[in-house]
């Protein structure tokens, strides 16, 4: 008899080494092409990185940095920890970031607070060695200076051939509501951008962000942890407050020739990207109106600061947003390669002399810029394609022809390039392939596998794989007709038997949940448990046009709940489904809408799973909610509708409130005063809090015992598999 397939438990799904097999982060080509390094974590400890580089030519591996042996292990600052949680890698140890020089003879790793320069011939410099932290730290862009943020301000220091030599600040010490060289809260949570300063492409000058937080509430936060509590006065830019006053500064490398780069009148905006011309000319600032309709690029002339709008961008449709992105590209003969929604889905235009020329359309939306090769007058890009998969795409610069697919269908796929789109580099999965990767010539033509990660009796998931469900998908139809996709993994069922399901969602703005990707191990836990995974994604998210996410407008938990709703009313018409024994569950966003479902509609789910969630929108930041919702000093009335705070008594079906008691994303209070509103008012709720955890309440020991509490909670609540027997 053929051995029994293991079950797959909750602490195998978060132990070392990864289900999933590697996970290399910060994937990069050296400047002259010949190297790719990236970070790669540890078998025996999925969270550590190191740094590791492939030459190209002889297509052999060498660690470049270890981690664990040149750290200190020294504690991070307070700033450096909240940072890594903007950036979402706050649970990740050793290297978490690098940036080559722009010669190619090394890269410029942080390490535990400090910086140092690892040369390819296998010397390791180190260039700071203090007490404090060097955050943001950056070589100049022909590799002259290393510069970095200490203290709140900017310091910035000539790198010697042998060693590195001393820093100096070159921004002025002004008080803790002044911050130079760093992005504020919300560039850095909501707006994708964490740097505050540029180097000019010769070294010769800098552009600083000056931040001045003094008209920013102050929300004190309470770090609960499990032998005490710390305490956080944090400025938070809440809804319908004072955002921080941002101002930008060129000035040389010695703070020198200090400009200030006019920005308007208005100081009530964002500034959302900063880019200097490939030959210096020029700065371009995109400047975003707080309501966040319109994006007016500024061409700044260095020398004086002065600024002129070169064009506006504004929202596609009377009620919708502009939609932030990294997707666009300056040329050397001063063209601008541009993404925008202006037709309604994202899409590639060239701007020159004034005039704009579409380079893609179609009701496939354009994703993602990857590269541009200027010297063959074409651009790299992802797009979506038939709505489950993402395809990596090669388009003319002139827009002739047709864009040329380099990509598997078969796969999702994403993608990244060297500076000049020489190289390309390849990361696909499908349902039944983890994540892979491998190098590319631009023409999508592969050359060489860098992680092959083949599922067969040495991978970490094949002893599993001949247990592993293949994922169903579909479509139901929303209110208004549109087509919303679902996926559903099964169990092994017994003819005539229903099944329990395990609805998961998030149903925000944003991410896209159902795809024709690799669907983790974590699912296939739940799966082997007995129940049915499934899956569903509302009108409000990404990569399916404008019309698909407008609804979110001045409507959070509205249009989300419905389409939600309907997707467990197609459940429910399932024969092989058990009708009373559908649970939600749902983080961040997804436990927001968790309890705006069960207020909505009493009785239609057996169980809600409420991670982490906003209670009210009032307490969320300016730049992300104040986008979908509004102002609340404009429109009270959609936060108030938009809130689960007034309905909170209408809960009447089993409830499971789950929170980081550290977070500083999704603040403590969201769930504090909602408990308080339930046991005010004698309305029944469990609750599972972690001390000391932010956001992310994940780990290998934490990961199982939450995981196991949500099963432990349906177990509790009659929501099981019905009995093999």
């Amino acid at each position: 008899m053929p051995d029994a397939v293991p079950i797959l438990s909750f602490e195998r799904v978060f132990a070392s080494p990864a289900l999933d097999g590697p996970a290399p982060r910060q994937v990069k080509l050296s400047p002259d092409g010949r190297y790719l390094t990236l970070l790669r974590n540890r078998a025996d400890d999925r969270e550590r990185y190191d740094l590791w580089g492939y030459d190209i030519d002889t297509r052999e591996w060498r660690m470049l940095v270890d981690s664990q042996a040149l750290g200190s292990g020294r504690e991070l600052s307070e700033d450096e920890k909240m940072q890594r949680e903007r950036a979402r890698v706050g649970s990740l140890k050793g290297i978490i970031s690098y940036q080559w020089a722009s010669d190619g003879s090394g890269v410029l790793v942080p390490l535990d607070g400090d910086l140092y320069l690892a040369r390819l011939d296998g010397t390791v410099t180190r260039l700071t060695d203090t007490e404090g932290t060097e955050l943001n730290p950056k070589l100049s862009s022909k590799g002259g200076y290393v510069s970095f943020v200490r203290d709140r301000r900017l310091w910035v220091g000539p790198i010697a051939s042998d060693a590195g030599s001393e820093a100096v600040p070159i921004t002025p010490e002004e008080g803790d509501t002044i911050r130079w060289g760093e992005a504020e809260f919300v560039a850095q949570e909501e707006m994708g951008r964490l740097q505050g300063y540029w180097w000019s492409p010769d070294d010769s000058r800098i552009v600083v962000q000056r931040t001045d937080e003094a008209s920013v509430g102050i929300v004190t936060r309470a770090a609960i942890g499990a032998t005490g509590t710390k305490v956080f006065d944090q400025r938070y830019p809440a809804a319908g407050t004072d955002n921080a006053v941002v101002e930008l500064f060129v000035m040389d490398p010695d703070g020198g020739n200090k400009v200030k780069i006019d920005l308007g009148l208005d100081l009530d905006i964002y500034v959302a990207r900063v880019d200097w011309a490939p030959d210096g000319s020029a700065i371009y600032v995109q400047r975003q109106d707080r309501a966040q309709t319109r994006i007016d690029m500024l061409r700044v002339d260095p020398a004086t600061g002065a600024s002129q709008v070169w064009f506006t961008e504004t929202a596609s449709r009377p009620d919708y947003w502009v939609n932030l992105s990294d997707n666009y590209r300056f040329l050397k003969d001063g063209r601008l390669l541009w993404w925008s929604e202006r037709d309604g889905y994202g899409h590639f235009y060239l701007y020159a002399d004034g005039r704009w020329s579409p380079l893609t359309g179609g009701t496939s939306p354009a994703t993602t810029l990857i590269g541009v090769d200027e010297d063959a007058g074409t651009f790299t890009y992802q797009a979506t394609a038939d709505v489950l998969t993402q395809q990596v795409y090669r388009a003319r610069l002139d827009g002739s022809g047709m864009p040329e697919r380099l990509t598997d269908p078969a796969y999702t796929n994403s993608a990244s390039m060297d500076g000049k789109g020489r190289l390309l580099y390849v990361t696909r999965s499908s349902p039944t392939q983890p994540p892979q990767s491998y190098l590319a010539t631009p023409d999508g033509q592969q050359v060489a596998w860098i992680e092959e990660n083949a599922v067969s009796g040495e991978h970490p998931y094949g002893p599993y794989l001949a247990g592993h469900v293949m994922p169903e998908y579909g479509t139901i139809a929303a209110e208004d007709g549109t087509p919303l996709h679902w996926m559903m993994l099964k169990p092994a069922m017994a003819p005539g038997k229903r099944y329990p399901v395990f609805y998961s969602h998030y149903s925000g703005p944003g991410p896209q949940r159902v795809t024709q990707g690799w669907n983790g191990a974590l699912a296939q836990s739940i799966v082997d448990k007995g129940y049915i995974y499934f899956m569903l994604d509302n009108r409000g998210s990404a990569n399916r046009g404008v019309d698909f996410e407008q609804p979110l407008y001045r409507a959070m938990g509205g249009v989300e709940v419905r389409d939600q709703k309907a997707g467990a009313e197609f459940l429910k018409s399932l024969d092989f489904v058990d009708a009373d024994k559908i649970a939600i569950y749902g983080w961040s966003y997804g436990g927001y809408m968790t309890l705006k479902q069960l207020e909505a509609d009493p009785g239609l789910y057996a169980a809600g799973i409420s991670g982490a969630p906003v209670t009210r929108w009032e307490l969320y930041d300016t730049h992300y909610t104040e986008r979908y919702m509004g102002d609340p000093r404009e429109v009270p009335e959609a936060y108030e509708k938009a809130s689960a705070i007034p309905e909170a008594t209408k809960i009447s079906d089993p409830l499971l409130l789950i929170h980081g008691m550290a977070d500083d994303n999704v603040v403590f209070e969201n769930s504090s005063e909602l408990i308080s509103v339930l046991q005010e008012n004698n309305v029944p709720f469990e609750m599972m809090l972690y001390p000391g955890y932010t956001h992310r309440v994940s780990g290998e020991n934490i990961g199982p015992h939450v995981w196991s509490s949500i099963f432990r909670f349906l177990k509790a609540h009659g929501v099981t598999p019905p009995s093999k027997e």
